[in-house]
């Protein structure tokens, strides 16, 4: 049944790049505009053999390590706290809801006057674009907590540290994990973003020198390369830890 899967996967990638090549070849754009898979393949290879593409990927993903670890040291407690505590909940709710439909980009413009042509704002940036949805998300985990649960913990006597450590994470743990699976997507998201933007050694730097110097096969290079960066990190790290921790919990089968 694997094998059945993994062909039909197979079959379908492949049915996707003959369609790319023919609307290379006999679609209605110049092939210096909409170049096949060999030529993007041939660009994606030349920026791995002169080392741009692995600083572009190295500059990327350290900012995306700092910006991300602090929308979690600051989402996760915010959720918790919006969970637990009614009052916070009810001024903060909407005001977080509102700022998470703003676009991350937007954010943009008031880290430069804030942090200069910085590192710094990049940052902002990712932080921006993660940390609410974090926040948003570990607070429905928290909330979907059996009361049951909280109930009889209450009646044991279990409060404070040892409640929240021992009862109320675990219980949210399949809701939390989701959470910070989303402010991933949201943080790799603004980090491109901010990196088309300004000029700061990363990929999205590599797809605006692509876009200026019109070496369109550089553009789709890049951009196959985020996607696969993307799609990585989702399946083996994340969806791997929401799985088991799902099934920890029986919410699938084993």
């Amino acid at each position: 049944m694997k094998a059945w899967h993994l062909g039909q996967k197979l079959l379908f990638f492949a049915g996707l790049l003959a369609v790319w090549a023919l609307l290379a070849r006999f679609g209605p754009w110049p092939h210096h505009l909409f170049p096949g898979p060999k030529a993007v393949t041939e660009s994606l290879l030349a920026m791995a053999r002169d080392g741009r593409l692995w600083d572009a990927l190295v500059r990327s993903m350290g900012r995306l390590a700092q910006g991300y670890a602090l929308s979690v040291f600051i989402g996760v407690p915010l959720g918790i706290i919006m969970g637990r505590m009614r009052p916070v909940r009810r001024l903060l709710r909407p005001l977080v809801v509102g700022l998470q439909a703003l676009p991350s980009i937007c954010w943009l413009p008031l880290a430069l006057l804030w942090f200069g042509l910085t590192e710094t704002s990049i940052i902002f940036v990712v932080v921006m674009g993660s940390v609410l949805a974090i926040a948003i998300a570990v607070e429905d985990g928290v909330m979907s907590v059996d009361p049951l649960l909280l109930r009889v913990s209450s009646t044991y006597g279990i409060r404070g540290a040892r409640f929240h450590a021992g009862v109320l994470l675990p219980a949210a743990l399949p809701g939390i994990v989701t959470g910070l699976k989303l402010g991933w997507s949201f943080a790799w998201r603004a980090l491109m973003a901010g990196e088309l933007l300004y000029v700061s050694g990363g990929l999205g730097q590599l797809l605006t020198m692509g876009r200026e110097l019109m070496e369109i096969p550089q553009v789709m290079a890049v951009m196959v390369c985020i996607i696969a960066v993307g799609t990585f990190i989702d399946r083996v790290l994340f969806q791997t830890v929401e799985l088991r921790v799902r099934r920890r919990w029986g919410l699938v089968p084993g």
